[in-house]
């Protein structure tokens, strides 16, 4: 897969309360393209950040309905990814690609 193709499944990280606490298990989380299956999304990973990937877990958020002044919305759907590393390897959230 081309490092262009890898970008368009990796669509950002994901930094929150939760996805730091599972970073002690080894884990890191993307949120990634919607589309995107578990091999796609391992290759994306191990070719940009150069690391092993143990096993990669996904999940759909389906999208809130929100009002904005008397006018029901929907949020879109995203899918997310929790990548698991094999030991040793690491990625460092805090500095860019």
């Amino acid at each position: 897969m081309s490092l262009i193709k890898n970008y368009k499944v990796l669509l950002n990280p994901v930094v929150t309360e939760k996805s730091s606490m599972i970073s002690e298990y080894n884990q890191v989380t993307f949120k990634v393209a919607i589309d995107s299956n578990k091999k796609q999304i391992k290759e994306a990973v191990e070719n940009i950040f150069k690391v092993k990937v143990k096993s990669v877990n996904t999940i759909i958020t389906k999208g809130k309905l929100k009002s904005f002044r008397g006018t029901i919305g929907r949020r879109s759907n995203f899918k997310k990814a929790i990548v698991t590393l094999k030991e040793g390897q690491s990625i460092d959230m805090s500095v860019g690609v």
